[in-house]
C-alpha cells in the first residue's frame, strides 16, 4: 500500500478501480491544517487527467502494468488489428476509441508498446520519434525560408504537421509523436 506521501511523479496506482499516473507531485503544509499532497494524474485507461489533493489517511494499491512489445498490422472498419512481436501467429484487435490517441501514426508494420493492466490491453504507446514521407504540402516560394516560417504538410498517414518552409513532397521527416512535432528531415525527397 501506498501512502499519500509516497504518490512521486512516475508512480502508478489505482485509484477507483482504474490505474494512474502521478505526472505532478506538490507537499502542501498550511498554518493550522493537516498537510496534503496536491498532485495532477493520469487515467491510463481513459489518458484523461485531472488535478487530484489526497490527504494523510488516504492510501492507495500500487498497480501492476506491464508493457508488451506489439507490431500494428491493419485497419478494418472502426478495428485496428495487432499483433505480439514474439508470436505473429497471436493477433487482436482492439476498437477505435481506444487508439484514438496514435491513429494518425499508425502504419503497418511499426513496432508499438502495448500497456497492460489486469492482463488486459489499456492503451498503446508509440515510439518518440517516428519517420514518415510527405505526401503533400505547398511549394516553396524561392527566398521565403530565412524567415524560418512553417507551412503544413500531410504525412503518409494522413497527419498534418507543421513544417520548416524547405521540406518537399517526398521528403522523409522525424515528427515527436508526444507533442505531434517536426524534429528534422531524414531524408531528402527522390
Amino acid at each position: 500500500m501506498l501512502s499519500y506521501n509516497e504518490l512521486k511523479v512516475g508512480v502508478i496506482f489505482i485509484l477507483d478501480n482504474q490505474p494512474y499516473e502521478v505526472l505532478e507531485f506538490n507537499f502542501l503544509r498550511m498554518q493550522q491544517r493537516k498537510p496534503v499532497a496536491q498532485t495532477k494524474i493520469k487515467n491510463l485507461i481513459t489518458n484523461k487527467i485531472i488535478d487530484r489533493t489526497f490527504h494523510q489517511n488516504e492510501s492507495f494499491e500500487e498497480a501492476e502494468i506491464a508493457r508488451r512489445k506489439i507490431k500494428y498490422l491493419y485497419q478494418h472498419r472502426d478495428r485496428f488489428f495487432f499483433c505480439y512481436e514474439n508470436n505473429p501467429s497471436q493477433r487482436f484487435d482492439l476498437p477505435q476509441e481506444q487508439v484514438k490517441e496514435t491513429i494518425q501514426y499508425l502504419k503497418p508494420n511499426i513496432s508499438l508498446e502495448a500497456v497492460v493492466f489486469n492482463d488486459k490491453i489499456i492503451n498503446i504507446l508509440l515510439p518518440i520519434k517516428m519517420e514518415f514521407k510527405v505526401v503533400e504540402t505547398p511549394p516553396n516560394i524561392k527566398g521565403n525560408t530565412a524567415a524560418g516560417g512553417t507551412k503544413v504538410a500531410v504525412l503518409e498517414t494522413g497527419a498534418k504537421i507543421n513544417v520548416p518552409l524547405f521540406i518537399e513532397q517526398g521528403d522523409i521527416i522525424k515528427i515527436n509523436t508526444q507533442t505531434n512535432t517536426y524534429v528534422e528531415r531524414a531524408g531528402k525527397n527522390n
